[in-house]
């Protein structure tokens, strides 16, 4: 047998590697077998990708969130990260799940330089985003993941989160972020406020069936409960493990900072003014957001009505997903993805209906939106990057 040589392409972790092997001359005692030599070379170089990403706040946990989904994005690269508390260190070094990205080591925000960055991940706690944001180059596409800019009406923002707006020119400009409502004012806009996750979980049911007058405005109930990671990373000690295994915890009862999003939304879906009542809960897991929505029906609507609707809004959508009749959303098997899986049930109670809402907190509900966002801005297919499956068990 002649010596041969071949070289053929194949996926790697988001990028194409060459592999070169050679065939071996056999020996004619070993005729019919056949010896392979493979050389892979594992360190080809880096491909340039489009769009240059700056992460603000790489070091909390939608940060890494980000920084995680962006590994396998074929025209997002990130080529900045702060962290105040944690500059000079690498990414690998604060998430060692991470240490596998070649990335640039984190910087404080007073050292940042902008000018190898076209868009920006704003991950940074509320209350101190609107005067960063302020100061950045105008140049550049910003998706915030913190509040600061969700609530348009800035007394609303001073009366909920205690202190005043730094930016109110700047909020003129905002676009909230829900993506599957408001895709056509993304697309233009040049900052967008992510929503929050539980909003995100509430309005994404609610706003086709208040667009559809099949639902009643008054009397909304919703129960939702979300994992520890939606709290932050930071020490706490409501958040230690003992004081949160084992149990429940109900918070912010009447005076969660989410109300005002969640019925802004809402009432725009309306034009009319909308009061939801409220209650989060704290649930013993890392992942996870489960909202169970009570909901009085129009006068003549039916739960087919609903689910017809519903059925009508996402069947199209990417990563809203309608359960097939009777089957229970559960936050297992959206674990780790971008996916909204929604159901509604008949209530005992004639004239009720019951929506249940899940989705992983810091992907739909944080960085995953996020991400989904700034494809739009950039028009890349807002699916790009963020077709990872659910992760169960």
């Amino acid at each position: 047998m002649s010596t041969a040589s071949f070289t053929s392409n194949f996926f790697g972790t988001g990028c194409f590697w060459k592999v070169e092997s050679r065939i071996s001359t056999v020996k004619k005692q070993n005729e019919g077998k056949m010896f392979v030599k493979c050389a892979v070379n594992t360190k080809t170089q880096k491909p340039e990708k489009a769009v240059r990403i700056g992460v603000l706040g790489a070091s909390g946990y939608t940060g890494s969130e980000i920084v995680r989904l962006l590994a396998n994005h074929p025209h997002f690269g990130i080529t900045l990260m702060t962290a105040d508390r944690k500059a000079g260190q690498s990414i690998g070094s604060v998430f060692p799940h991470l240490v596998t990205q070649d990335l640039p080591d984190m910087v404080a925000i007073k050292d940042t330089n902008f000018s190898d960055v076209d868009a920006v991940f704003c991950c940074l706690p509320h209350g101190t985003t609107q005067e960063i944001i302020k100061a950045l180059p105008r140049s550049l596409k910003i998706v915030d993941l913190s509040a600061d800019f969700r609530l348009r009406d800035i007394s609303e923002y001073e009366e909920w989160y205690g202190q005043a707006h730094r930016a109110p020119d700047l909020q003129k400009e905002v676009v909230y972020g829900l993506t599957e409502v408001l895709r056509e004012e993304i697309k233009s806009a040049r900052l967008v406020a992510n929503p929050g996750c539980y909003p995100t979980s509430i309005q994404l049911p609610l706003v086709p069936l208040i667009k559809a007058n099949l639902i009643e405005y008054r009397n909304i109930i919703i129960d939702a409960k979300s994992g520890v990671s939606g709290a932050g990373r930071g020490a706490k000690e409501a958040n230690l493990y003992t004081e949160i295994a084992e149990g429940i915890y109900s918070y912010g009862i009447t005076r969660h900072r989410h109300v005002p999003e969640i019925e802004q939304g809402l009432s725009d879906a309306a034009n009319s003014k909308i009061t939801v009542s409220f209650t989060p809960h704290l649930m013993p897991m890392i992942r996870g957001m489960q909202s169970t929505i009570y909901l009085e029906m129009a006068p003549g609507v039916t739960i087919e009505d609903l689910y017809q609707q519903l059925k009508i809004s996402y069947e199209d959508e990417e990563f809203v997903v309608l359960l097939e009749r009777g089957v229970v959303p559960r936050t297992h098997n959206v674990r780790g993805s971008n996916y909204c899986f929604i159901n509604v049930f008949p209530d005992r109670i004639p004239g009720r209906a019951i929506i249940t809402s899940v989705i992983d907190n810091l992907v739909k509900g944080a960085s995953g939106q996020a991400l989904q966002n700034l494809n739009v801005m950039m028009g890349y297919p807002e699916n790009t990057g963020l077709l990872y499956q659910p992760l169960f068990p």
